[in-house]
């Protein structure tokens, strides 16, 4: 039977790679088994990031970009990271009702995923649903993040580009100056740019660039392309800015640079997301967490000490 959701998985089949990918996020044993067998056909999907704050129109930009490359004859698979329902763990948005012209057509996958309270917003099963996604065939993978947190700063970990989308009116540049948003962008695009305040914002967001470019040694100076994504108008710059990244990425050799740090960062949360989920499991046998936590509650131990015992216990040879 697992060998069957292999071929289906490489063949493309929506219903397996549906499945797999809810396997994935619900830690199923089927998963871990399925991505062992699939991933010497990772690697080819190219990942494109497309993050901002909420009210932006990441997903009618998304929903653009996907047009785009459909017409150039291109796959596409969409991961949609939404917040997290409080009561069922689901994601709340559900699949994007603004991408819904995609929705009969063979050559496009969209999945949302739930952040499920993971740090940054950034599902920790995204990155399995990415190679899902890249083994079924896709030629494009596309993360629009939830936009919320530290999310933004992530996807670039995820990403090969990154495309960080600003609007006028929402005090988007200051807002990303603190959070560093502005480090991590590959392209920025000025959206709804019919909006009064779109010139100030791309002169404040173009300043900005070339203010980091005379200071720091970079090769890539982020370009600024502005959008009306509602109308369709500015994508075909986008993907002509997305063209040319992945142009300068291929020919510098930082695209292999960059999967390999990507590689590296992945396995050692693959490694602490394992040791976690076998410690929790073993933590819950006899309900020795809940008598832990009456310990740490009445002060007759310390968190420290808790922390010191299981890790003595499991892992005695550090």
């Amino acid at each position: 039977m697992m060998m069957d959701y292999v071929a289906e998985i490489l063949q493309g089949t929506p219903l397996a790679v549906s499945r797999v990918i809810t396997w994935l996020e619900n830690e199923d044993e089927r998963a871990r088994v399925l991505m062992k067998e699939i991933y010497s056909h990772t690697g080819n999907a190219y990942i494109l990031g497309i993050t901002g704050s909420p009210g932006t129109g990441k997903s009618t930009l998304t929903d653009g970009v996907t047009w785009q490359l459909r017409n150039k004859g291109q796959t596409v698979g969409i991961v949609a990271v939404d917040p997290s329902s409080p009561f069922t763990g689901g994601a709340l948005l559900g699949d994007r009702i603004r991408m819904t012209r995609h929705s009969e057509d063979s050559g496009v996958f969209m999945r949302s995923m739930a952040t499920r309270g993971y740090l940054g917003g950034l599902a920790q099963f995204t990155r399995g649903a990415v190679k899902v996604l890249d083994a079924s065939g896709k030629n494009y993978v596309i993360i629009e993040t939830v936009g919320v947190g530290q999310d933004e700063v992530d996807v670039m970990r995820v990403a090969d580009t990154t495309c960080v989308v600003l609007v006028p009116g929402l005090g988007d540049v200051i807002q990303s100056m603190k959070a560093g948003i502005m480090e991590i962008a590959d392209i920025y695009v000025i959206n709804k740019c019919d909006r009064p305040g779109a010139d100030q914002l791309f002169a404040e967001v173009r300043y900005r660039v070339d203010q980091d470019a005379s200071i720091k040694d970079r090769t890539w100076v982020p370009p600024v392309v502005r959008t009306v994504a509602v109308e369709g108008k500015g994508e075909d710059d986008l993907i002509e800015a997305i063209d040319a990244h992945r142009t300068y990425l291929e020919q510098s050799g930082k695209l292999l640079e960059k999967r390999r740090e990507r590689t590296r960062e992945e396995t050692l949360q693959m490694i602490h997301h394992e040791l976690f989920r076998i410690i929790r499991a073993r933590l819950a046998e006899n309900s020795r967490i809940e008598h832990m936590v009456a310990a740490i509650m009445d002060h007759s131990m310390s968190p420290y000490n808790v922390v010191e015992e299981v890790v003595s216990e499991w892992l005695p040879s550090l």
